[in-house]
C-alpha cells in the first residue's frame, strides 16, 4: 500500500520550485486549504441547519446572494486575514477590495482573488458547486498595497486553483509547474493527493455550454454547435452535451475526461458573463498547465488586460483542439466582434462588416465541408 501524502506535505515539498519564496506562499495555500474544509463541512449539511435559501440581499453584480455565497465568502476572508500572508483580497461577494490592515499582513506579498461558492444556483437542488481563486505577487514593495497591485494580467498568477464540492470534495491547484488533485479524505480531515500531474485530453466528445441561450449567441458558436451535432466517425460525433451549470464542475469533468467549455458573448451581455479576474484567469491558468487551452475565442485569456476587479469576459476552454476548432469557427462567421488587432495579426480575414450578413447565403454543400447539415439558423 503507498504511503499517502496530505495536501500540506505536498506544499512544503514543491516549496523549492519558488527560489524568492520563503514559505509566505506554501502557508497560503494551507490557509486556503483550511477554508474549504470549513466550507465544505456547512456544504455537506446544508440541508439539516438554516443555511439553504437567499439573504435578501445581492453581490456587486446585482445578483441574489444565497445563504452559502455570504458564509463561504466570510469563511475564506476570516482564514487569509489570520494567515497573515495576504494583503488584499477581491471577492465576487465584495464590490470593493477587502485590505487587510493587520500589522502582520500589512507588508504581505499575495493578493487572492476569490470565488468563494461557484454556481450557487445549484445550492439549494443539491448539485455540484465549487470554489475558485487565484494569488498574484503584489508590485509594490511595501507599506499598504493598492488596487494596481491587484490589476495584473493572468499572466502574471504565481498560484491557481479550484475545490469542487461534489460526490467527494476535490482541491486541484497548479503553481505553474504543473497540476495536482488532492481529494478530502473526511477520516482524518486532510487534503491527499489522488490525482497528480493532471493532463486534459487534447481532444475530447464533450461540450459544455447553456444552449437555452442559442438565441443569442454570437454565429461562429452557433456553428460550432452545429459541427459538433453532426454525424461523424472519424472524429467521434456526434458529441456529447453535458452542463451542470457550475464552472468548477463543468470543467472538472472536462479536465479528467476531455471536452470543451463555452460561455461566450451574447446579445445581452456583449462582453461576456464570467469574470476574469477570479473565474476566466485561475481556470484559464489550470487548463493551461494541464495541456488545454483557453481563449475568448479570439485572444488568449491569461494575456488580457486587467482594467476593473469585476471585468466580464467571454470563455472558451478545455481540450486544445476542440478549442482551436471553436476559434476557426469563430474567425470565420464571427469577424464582426473580433478585436482589430486579432484581424490584424492573421491577416487573413477580408470580410468587413457590411459583407457579414453575405454569410447567410452560404449554400449546403459549403457547409457540409464543415461537417455543418441542416442549413443556418
Amino acid at each position: 500500500m503507498s504511503a499517502v501524502k496530505t495536501l500540506g506535505q505536498f506544499i512544503i515539498e514543491k516549496q523549492k520550485d519558488f527560489p524568492y519564496a520563503k514559505g509566505e506562499l506554501s502557508r497560503l495555500l494551507r490557509d486556503i486549504g483550511i477554508a474549504a474544509k470549513i466550507v465544505n463541512r456547512e456544504v455537506n449539511k446544508a440541508g439539516l441547519v438554516n443555511i439553504l435559501g437567499e439573504v435578501g440581499t445581492t453581490n456587486s453584480h446585482g445578483e441574489a446572494q444565497k445563504k452559502l455565497d455570504v458564509y463561504a465568502n466570510e469563511q475564506f476572508i476570516s482564514a487569509l486575514t489570520c494567515g497573515g500572508e495576504c494583503c488584499i483580497i477581491i471577492s465576487e461577494e465584495n464590490d470593493d477590495p477587502v485590505y487587510i490592515e493587520s500589522e502582520v499582513s500589512k507588508n504581505a506579498k499575495y493578493i487572492v482573488a476569490i470565488d468563494p461558492l461557484d454556481g450557487s444556483s445549484n445550492i439549494d437542488v443539491n448539485v455540484s458547486i465549487g470554489t475558485i481563486f487565484s494569488i498574484y505577487r503584489r508590485k509594490s514593495v511595501e507599506g499598504r498595497a493598492t488596487i494596481e497591485d491587484a490589476l495584473q494580467n493572468g499572466t502574471e498568477q504565481v498560484a491557481a486553483g479550484y475545490v469542487v464540492y461534489g460526490a467527494s470534495t476535490m482541491l486541484v491547484y497548479t503553481t505553474g509547474v504543473g497540476v495536482n488533485g488532492f481529494t478530502l479524505d473526511p477520516s482524518i480531515g486532510e487534503f491527499c493527493l489522488s490525482h497528480p500531474n493532471m493532463r486534459i485530453p487534447k481532444t475530447g466528445n464533450i461540450y459544455s455550454i447553456n444552449e437555452g441561450n442559442y438565441v443569442h449567441f454570437p454565429s461562429g458558436v452557433k456553428r460550432y454547435l452545429k459541427y459538433c451535432q453532426v454525424e461523424d466517425k472519424n472524429t467521434n460525433r456526434p458529441y456529447v452535451s453535458r452542463y451542470i451549470g457550475s464552472m468548477v464542475a463543468d470543467l472538472h469533468r472536462n479536465l479528467l475526461k476531455g471536452g470543451i467549455f463555452i460561455y461566450p458573448t451574447t446579445s445581452s451581455a456583449p462582453n461576456g458573463k464570467l469574470r476574469l479576474v477570479y473565474e476566466c484567469n485561475p481556470m484559464a491558468f489550470i487548463i493551461e498547465q494541464a495541456g488545454g487551452r483557453a481563449t475568448t475565442g479570439f485572444e488568449r485569456i491569461l494575456e488580457l488586460n486587467v482594467e476593473s476587479l469585476h471585468q466580464r469576459s467571454a470563455i472558451f476552454i478545455g481540450s486544445e483542439e476542440m478549442v482551436r476548432k471553436a476559434e476557426e469557427m469563430m474567425m470565420d462567421f464571427s469577424p464582426e466582434i473580433a478585436p482589430k488587432k486579432v484581424i490584424d495579426i492573421t491577416g487573413s480575414l477580408t470580410i468587413e462588416k457590411k459583407e457579414v450578413s453575405l454569410l447567410a447565403d452560404t449554400t449546403e454543400k459549403e457547409l457540409n465541408k464543415l461537417g455543418v447539415v441542416g442549413g443556418i439558423d
